[in-house]
């Protein structure tokens, strides 16, 4: 600790991502990245923007992006926030909605960056156990009135892969109606469906998605959140007072023709979809439990062998999967959906190991 540090500072537990290794050759199955490249479209347009404009600032409002954004889910530009990743969208969103002097509410086993926000932020939360079967009990969030700040998960959960039907999460709205409900869809593209259509219902709901996934753009940093106009100028007011160019222009450019081309997203998706299905199966064929995943990622663990010796099997192979330590979990491997090829190389090192 140094002297010249605020006092904030040393009471922080930063997050800590997941690793990125410099080795080649790896198999790399640990971050959730997508498998496949963006949108040719998205490539071809950030090439062009590459020029002497660079040293002119972006468009601080980001407003293509937001229009492509409000025209693919009906709605209006007022409704639509950028952020430099979704990681900045839901720090701002911690600042400028869920600071209400009373503890905010997300599950136990959930995105581990909130509890950092928290810190960072200075709001107080309670963490909610999930259910045995490690899924959201709605009923668990509903009934606390004024004595919650609010309520922020992610859906699918990670990194457990379950999703809370729609239905729940509009009873969850329903029962919290002046506190806001931040859903966090970061994978909500591999297998559910979107909360975005309840906005018009539920001015209390903000949700955020990313296009680090499902559109294969996790080296732009581009995320967004969509809510009641009232939501957003608050999370507007928060940007402009911290940074008014999240965005730079080759992100706006990227992204905008990345949200505008539904046949590469639809066919990218759709082939990590079917691979999840068939490595769901052959992890089950050599023993693995294996939670239901609506994600890009599987949540497995094995009866009889311990997780962090077969992580570091794994490694000893050449493969990358994420090892949680936390208690309820650390006999699970989060494993993110690769090629199909990937998918059998794991499978493959597994079995050796297992015979």
């Amino acid at each position: 600790m140094s002297k010249f540090w605020s006092p904030l500072v040393s009471r922080l537990t930063p997050y800590t991502p997941g690793e990125q290794p410099k080795i080649s050759k790896l198999v790399k199955l640990n971050t959730n990245e997508n498998p496949y490249g963006p949108s040719p479209k998205a490539v071809v347009a950030m090439a062009q923007e590459v020029g002497d404009n660079l040293r002119l600032y972006p468009n601080p409002d980001a407003e293509p992006l937001k229009l492509a954004i409000a025209k693919r889910h009906g709605l209006s530009t007022a409704q639509v926030f950028v952020g430099n990743g979704s990681d900045e969208v839901l720090a701002h969103a911690f600042q400028a909605l869920l600071k209400h002097g009373a503890p905010i509410l997300f599950p136990d086993i959930t995105y581990s960056f909130y509890p950092t926000y928290a810190g960072l932020y200075e709001v107080e939360y309670r963490a909610v156990p999930l259910a045995d079967d490690f899924t959201i009990r709605v009923d668990d969030y509903l009934g606390h009135g004024d004595a919650i700040g609010g309520i922020i998960f992610p859906n699918p959960n990670a990194p457990t892969g379950c999703l809370l039907p729609l239905d729940e999460v509009e009873r969850m709205l329903a029962g919290n109606p002046d506190r806001v409900v931040i859903v966090d869809e970061a994978y909500i593209d591999f297998g559910g469906e979107s909360a975005i259509g309840l906005i018009a219902r539920h001015p209390n709901l903000l949700v955020v998605q990313t296009l680090s996934k499902s559109r294969s753009l996790a080296g732009l940093r581009v995320g967004f959140a969509v809510g009641h106009v009232d939501l957003i100028s608050a999370l507007e007011r928060v940007k402009n007072s911290f940074n008014s160019y999240p965005l730079d222009r080759i992100a706006i450019v990227g992204a905008t023709a990345a949200i505008e081309d539904d046949a590469h997203f639809d066919k990218t998706r759709n082939a990590v979809i079917a691979s999840r299905g068939k490595l769901v199966s052959d992890l089950a064929s050599l023993g693995f439990e294996v939670l239901p995943s609506a994600a890009n990622f599987i949540f497995a663990r094995h009866p009889q062998h311990d997780a962090a010796a077969l992580a570091a099997a794994l490694r000893g192979d050449g493969i990358i999967v994420r090892h949680f330590t936390s208690a309820r979990i650390n006999q699970f491997l989060r494993i993110t959906v690769g090629t199909d090829e990937a998918c059998g190389t794991l499978i493959d090192s597994l079995r050796k190991y297992l015979a």
